[in-house]
Parts: C-alpha cells; structure tokens; sequence
C-alpha cells in the first residue's frame, strides 16, 4: 500500500480560502449591501427550495399527449442517483408546483405537505433526497442565506456575562428592522426592481427580541449604536448539526412531549437570569425551531399523538409556535410529513382533526406502474459493478420487476385484454385497436392502482437472498429469484388475506410464463438471427396483406405474373401468434390501418412498431430454420459433432449478441430444449 503525506494531501485536496467563503462574517451594513445586490439572499424557505429544484434542470417529454416534466432534481445529482426517483414523474411534477404556488405566496405556504402512498414508495427517499439538497444548496453562491449573532466585548449581562450570544433559531438579519419602518426600507429597497422583491415577514424569536429591547434601552433608542452589537455570517443548513433541518418521529407517548417541537426551559440557567420566563433560560432547540429558515420533516406523521398534531395548526396556517411561557414566535419553514394509507384513512374518518385536513396538501406517491422504470430501481443495485463476482442472467430483474408490477396492476375491465398486455402497453409498447388515448382511459379507471401490491423493498430482499444462496454458482438467473420471491410470500408481514396470496401467487405465475416466452424467444433469435429475412418477410406480407385488404392482385418477383394475395403464406405467420381465421381480416386491416396513420404522419412502418407482428415474423423465421438445428438432441445427451457445433454457434450468440454468460446460455438452451422436447412428446 502507497505510502501517504498527509500535510501534502490535504495542502493538494483542502482548500482554506472555501472555508472563509463559507464562514463569512460581516456587518449588519454589509449584509444590506449584499441583499440590495443580490435579492435572492433574503429569500424564504419556500422561495428557496422551489430555486433549488429547478436549479438542476429539467427536461419535457409527452406521454398520453400530455405534456411531463422531469426535474432532474429527483434524479439526485449530489450524491450519484443514489436516492433517485424513477416511474413518478407526474406526482414529482405536483411536488414541484406545490412549491412554485408557495414560492409565489399563493397560499400554499400556509399548508403541511403530506406525502401519502403505500410503504416502500419513495416517501422517505423524496424527503430525504430535499433535506440533502438543501444542506448543498445552501453552500452554493445561488443558495446563500445568512444569520447573525450579538456579541458585546464588555461581557454584560445583556448576554448573560458571555461575549458571544448566536441567534438561536438562526434567524434573518432584516427581521432586526423595526416594523415602523418597514415598509419604508422595503419601498426604498425594492424600488426598480422588476424581479424577486425583499419582503421582511414576521419578527424575531423571543432571545433576540429581549436582548434587542435591552440594547435599546442602554443606548436610549439608538438604533444603529444597537447594530453595533450585531455580526452577520453566512448559514449553513445541516442535519447532523441540527440547523435549519429538523426530523421529527413518533416515539413513546410517555418519553415525548411537545416540548420536542417548540423547546423547553433550561433549568441550569434559572438561577442565572432570575426567571423561568427570561428567554435567555429557554432552550429553543425544538425541532420547529432548530428548522427556521429551512425544513422540518415529520416521519410517520399521523401516527403522532393528537397533542403533536395541535402544534401543526399554527405552525401551518398562521406560520407561528408557541413555545412555553412565551408569546407566538414566526417560523419560516417548510413541513413535510409522510404517512401511509392507513393512517391517512384514519385522519379523514376523525372528525375532530377537520382543522389539520384542511391545513394539509395532500400528495400522492404510489408505487410505479412502468416497466422500465421499476427495473432502474433494481438496477441501482444489481449490477456488474456492484456485484463484479456473479453474473446476473438476461431478464432477471425484468421478470422481478414484471412481477412487482403486475401485484399492482387492477384487472382490466375489457375482455379481450390480460393483465400482462395492460403492463405492455403503460410500458409503451402498442397493441392492435389499443391507441395512447385507449392507455389514458385505462389509467383513468384503474383508480387503486399503484396504491397496493408487492413494494421494491420486498423485491431487493429476495433478489439478495438469491444471491446469497446461489453466489457460489457464478450466475444468478430467473428462476433463482422467482422461487425466492415465492417462498418469501409466505412469511411476507403485509400480506393478510388467502385472497392476497393467491392473488400474488397468480400474478408469479403469470410473470414466469412470460419469461418462458422470453428465453424461448432469445434462442430462437440466435437460431433465426438474421434480421435482413425478417424485413424481407415483413416486406412480403405487408404486400399480401395490402393486396388482400385492397382486393389487388400481386406480381410474383419469379414469374412475373399477376396473382391472388398468397393466403396459405399470410396465415402461417398469422397461426403463430393464435390469430383464429374469423379474427384474420380484422387482424389485416388493423395492420394497414396503422401502417395509413404513420404515413399520415409521415412515418415509416416498422416490423418492430407492432409486438404482435415483430414476435410471428420471428416465429415463422425460426420455424423454417429450426429443423436446421435440433434443440432436443441437447437434453438426449447423445450429440453429433456437427450438432454440437451448431449449438456452440447458437450459444455464442446469446453470448455476443443477448448478454449471457457460459452459464445461463447453457441453461437457457436446456430449459428450452426441454420445453420443445415436451412439445414433441405431446404431439406424438
């Protein structure tokens, strides 16, 4: 190991003059200098974070013809996607606006913000990815804020006989402006400003209050002798330290009092200051305090005691505490709570909590219902570079992720449509006489869904303890994991009903019957892998289907003659995705109707636009190959050198071209092996 200086390391990596930028320190006329200079300064908590989230960027994209924005926020740049939010982003866009309403003082910053969805839905991780950003945005030039202290060099009792007294809820330096003249500075201040304008709200906690009110007696009135007393410095917001970011969580109703919230006397300084109620000899370190200027995050919200839950009243709608023995004192802050469904139930049927519903925005978090999105989940996880040691087959994270999502789909109210065309088309595939307006409806009256099923944590437990079990192996594959998931299920604590296992259970089904499909279709691409006959036989029954539907003949490219539409070819694709012949015709026109609409568009079909299509073409390709390469001599153990060569070959491009290892190719081409071996064996 290299051996380290680590007085060059840190003269190389540490930089003095940012930790002076960062601690700032100036007069309370440089602190005005600075706010006329840059408005933004004396922004609220509100303001701030809707700033902060749009600082990262954003990106539009339409879904269902409606127009979606990504804040690249939740993709969570400070700390590498770490706590990143996938599959949401129009309740993330809610979330968003919540914020441009209040930073615009439309009235919702008068409100609690609730996070409300199932466990597992990235409640937690929003809050928590917003409390990170604004601990880093407060240390940018963009997301400066700033507080003060008082400080006497005489040691009077003003300060309690200490030099130095820090504002103890942090507050801003311009609620030190007396509010008769307010009004005056601001117009002063404000004046030509076309942007953001300084606005002074509220006044400061009760500490400042009494040492400000003592300063003024001494100098009889004079203000700016007052002010002498006075040094601004840079704010920076942090959890760990308990400033400017609060969590709050249920414990105990006997070990937790309100106190928690809005401070408690110290009792040691009693004696100090004479009196209980000198605000010198109170600790305003509850977490509504130590969260002034910044955010407070209630976890588990409504599982507090109803007292806790008085204190939100005020410090949502009239943006005030009330810390004992002392007056109301202004907060600027934001409050976020997260609960689940249960609890959220149990607050709309008490009636005596009308005051806290109507205080409370509430926004939805549900669990994804896109395909693509649930699987980056795991992917953050999952993958070669944090498990270098054990290859993870093709399609094992889909087909965990299929599953998740299909716990949380409703059953479709059309007949002709299963649940796992449903889950295709919300991933954006399409499906014939099903159009984006068709999708909308579907999530239009699907209304439970996303709010119940299988959570990802359940998901990234059973795929860990697949790894576990099966590490030594070298690979992990689907069928690892789905007998993981499925013993899981027995012992899984959310799951309280026959009804709920079987439904699970059903949906496991479902998901390990696609991925046989999926394997079958991965070999037979290997067999049938080129993909030049796969247009050439699209090309051909494009214009079969266009002769037929139009009732034009064909010229035959050999003979050139003009003949019938080649029936007996149009139905050997059709058969291999279970077109019935009384289905044939709706079928073809649906294809050439669509085929109509893109070029309306001025779009090209492609075989791969329509699944159904894409799968026959590739079935019909394997079929008039496969007999080129016969699967089940794999299993018979019995295999000719000329066999095996075509195997190697076939395995080689599972490898190259799908992703597999030696191992779960050699295991994909038995499973499927197996399965032709049981086609044949049934139809003798």
């Amino acid at each position: 190991m290299a051996q380290i200086n680590i007085t060059d390391f840190m003269k190389e990596n540490y930089k003095v003059s940012d930790f002076t930028h960062l601690h700032w320190v100036g007069t309370f006329q440089d602190y005005v200098d600075k706010v006329t200079e840059d408005p933004r300064i004396a922004r609220n908590a509100f303001q701030r974070i809707h700033d902060m989230i749009m600082a990262a960027g954003e990106t539009k994209y339409t879904e269902y013809k409606k127009e979606i924005t990504r804040y690249h926020f939740f993709d969570d740049p400070i700390d590498g996607g770490k706590d990143a939010v996938f599959g949401i982003d129009v309740h993330l866009m809610k979330l968003a606006n919540f914020f441009k309403s209040a930073a615009a003082g439309y009235g919702t910053e008068k409100r609690v913000l609730l996070l409300h969805g199932p466990v597992g839905s990235a409640k937690s991780s929003i809050a928590r990815m917003i409390k990170k950003g604004l601990e880093h945005y407060a240390k940018t030039d963009d997301g400066a804020l700033y507080t003060f202290e008082w400080f006497d060099e005489e040691e009077t009792d003003i300060l309690g006989g200490q030099k130095i007294f820090p504002s103890p809820m942090h507050e801003d330096p311009l609620k030190l402006i007396p509010v008769e003249v307010r009004k005056s500075f601001l117009e002063e201040v404000n004046k030509g400003v076309d942007g953001l304008k300084i606005n002074i709200k509220g006044e400061v906690c009760p500490a400042d209050r009494f040492i400000f009110a003592k300063y003024m007696e001494k100098y009889d009135g004079n203000w700016e002798k007052v002010m002498g007393h006075v040094r601004v410095k840079r704010l920076i917001l942090s959890e760990k330290d308990r400033i400017g970011i609060g969590t709050f969580q249920p414990k105990d109703e006997k070990n937790q009092d309100s106190t928690e919230l809005t401070g408690d006397i110290n009792y040691r300084k009693i004696a100090q200051y004479g009196s209980d109620s000198d605000p010198r000899a109170f600790n305003f370190d509850g977490e509504f305090n130590i969260a002034n200027r910044g955010i407070v995050e209630f976890i588990e919200m409504l599982k507090l005691d109803v007292a806790f839950l008085y204190d939100l009243l005020g410090a949502s709608q009239e943006q005030s505490i009330k810390p004992k023995k002392f007056a109301q004192t202004h907060i600027d802050e934001v409050i976020l709570g997260h609960t689940n469904e249960p609890e959220f139930r149990k607050l709309q049927n008490n009636e005596f909590m009308e005051a806290l519903r109507d205080r409370t925005v509430k926004i939805d978090v549900p669990y994804i219902t896109r395909l693509d999105q649930e699987v980056r989940i795991y992917q953050k996880d999952f993958n070669a570079e944090k498990i270098p040691h054990v290859h993870i087959a093709p399609h094992t994270i889909e087909m965990a992720a299929t599953w998740s999502i299909l716990t949380r789909l409703e059953e479709p109210k059309k007949s002709d449509l299963t649940k796992l065309q449903k889950l295709k088309l919300y991933n954006g595939k399409t499906l014939p006489g099903y159009n984006e307006d068709n999708v909308k409806e579907l999530r239009k009256e699907a209304v439970r869904e996303g709010l119940e099923g299988i959570s990802p944590r359940y998901i990234q437990d059973k795929i860990s303890n697949a790894l576990v079990k099966n590490g030594h192996v070298g690979c992990l594959n689907p069928f690892m994991v789905f007998n993981e998931l499925e013993t899981g299920l027995k012992h899984h604590g959310l799951i309280n009903s026959p009804d709920q296992l079987d439904h699970m259970k059903e949906s496991l089904a479902i998901a390990r019957q696609e991925y046989e499909d999926t394997v079958k279709n991965d070999v037979q691409k290997a067999i049938s892998v080129d993909e030049t006959a796969i247009q050439t036989l699209c090309a051909n029954y494009i214009d079969n289907v266009k002769a037929y539907t139009q009732k034009e003949k064909i010229r035959n490219k050999y003979s050139n003659k003009l003949e019938d539409a080649d029936e007996r070819f149009m139905r050997s694709i059709e058969e291999k995705i279970d077109i019935p012949e009384s289905r044939k015709e709706d079928f073809r026109r649906e294809i050439m109707n669509y085929i109509g609409a893109l070029a309306i568009e001025g779009k090209q079909f492609d075989y791969k636009m329509n699944e159904r299509l894409h799968r026959a073409l590739e079935l019909k390709l394997f079929e008039d190959q496969k007999d080129s390469i016969k699967l089940t001599t794999i299993i018979s153990k019995v295999v000719d050198k000329e066999t095996q060569e075509k195997i190697d070959v076939v395995k080689s491009r599972l490898i190259k071209n799908h992703g597999y290892c030696e191992i779960c190719a050699t295991d994909a081409l038995n499973f499927v092996a197996s399965i032709f071996a049981k086609g044949d064996s049934a139809k003798s």
